[in-house]
């Protein structure tokens, strides 16, 4: 992975081309203005240097009764920058002391005497410190004091629509689309969750499936209904099918996430596992007893199987 270091022990080095955000879901816009850092970093000979913040900024500044919701962990970021060529992802505890520095202290304290910058890359429309008061301005203007150049890369869009983490919250969690949102991120959709034991009733009708808790309790879990799936056990790629739902056949009230692996029989209880989405099917539904639900499981398969192929 990309080496992942705390600020306390982060080594000054002057030559470093620096950006800085939370990049939930590293999604296409993150990856132009992350992709902007290396190649800066590579002609000046440099570190790469992206500064990110855990918890989420909006935990601590603005916490709803459930929290924010996360398209990626901390150690998802970490794997997804690595493959992008990032030398060090920065990690700043965000906590409400944090919170009240100014983009000018943030930018003089941490980043010029701790951290060391020559060149600073920025969205076009990113503000940071206290009261998110800084601005491209205030970056350029402390780059003339300081003696380090800035750069802003421009918005990214798809069609209309202007690529962000919140719109590929809505495309996953409202709309269940994993294709649109793996447009946007340029990668499928994934969820790391560990296997736990379940009621074992599909393994009775011919479709056992892994009771997934999720790897982080705040991740974005796609809206209710049934996916094809590629999931990663033990280091192995196989095909899947996924149901996410409160299982209406069964009158369950309990939301549950599962999967069905195609072509596997092992024990991984107590495992964690890694699921990424490739295509919606459809939505749940009621059936009228186990044989109907057992004749849609099968269309099911058939159509996972052509998508997966």
């Amino acid at each position: 992975m990309a080496e992942l270091i705390e600020l306390n022990d982060i080594t000054r080095q002057p030559n470093s081309v620096i950006t800085v955000g939370t990049f939930d879901g590293v999604h296409k816009g993150h990856r132009a203005l992350i992709g902007t850092v290396v190649s800066k970093a590579k002609e000046r000979g440099a570190r790469s240097v992206v500064v990110t913040f855990d918890p989420h900024p909006r935990e601590i500044i603005n916490p709803g009764k459930e929290g924010i919701k996360l398209l990626t962990t901390l150690k998802e970021r970490c794997e997804i920058l690595e493959d992008l060529g990032v030398d060090v992802l920065l990690v700043i505890p965000f906590d409400r002391d944090f919170s009240l520095l100014t983009s000018e202290e943030f930018v003089r304290d941490i980043i010029h005497k701790k951290v060391g910058v020559s060149e600073f890359v920025i969205g076009y429309d990113h503000h940071f410190g206290r009261d998110r008061e800084g601005t491209i301005d205030t970056i350029k203007n402390l780059g003339q004091e300081l003696g380090f150049d800035s750069y802003v890369v421009s918005k990214q869009e798809m069609g209309d629509v202007t690529i962000s983490s919140t719109v590929i919250r809505k495309t996953l969690a409202e709309e269940g689309n994993v294709k649109r949102a793996a447009e946007y991120l340029n990668r499928n959709y994934l969820l790391n969750g560990i296997v736990m034991h379940g009621d074992e009733r599909g393994r009775t009708i011919g479709y056992p499936t892994a009771n997934l808790k999720p790897e982080h309790e705040n991740k974005v879990i796609p809206k209710n209904g049934v996916y094809a799936v590629k999931v990663r056990v033990q280091g192995e790629w196989f095909g899947g099918m996924m149901n996410i739902g409160v299982r209406p056949t069964f009158d369950d009230p309990v939301r549950t996430i599962e999967v069905n692996i195609f072509d596997f029989d092992r024990e991984i209880y107590g495992e964690t596992i890694q699921v990424r989405f490739i295509e919606r099917i459809r939505n749940e539904k009621k059936f009228n007893g186990i044989e109907e639900l057992k004749a849609q499981l099968d269309s099911d398969k058939d159509k996972s199987l052509e998508i997966l192929s």
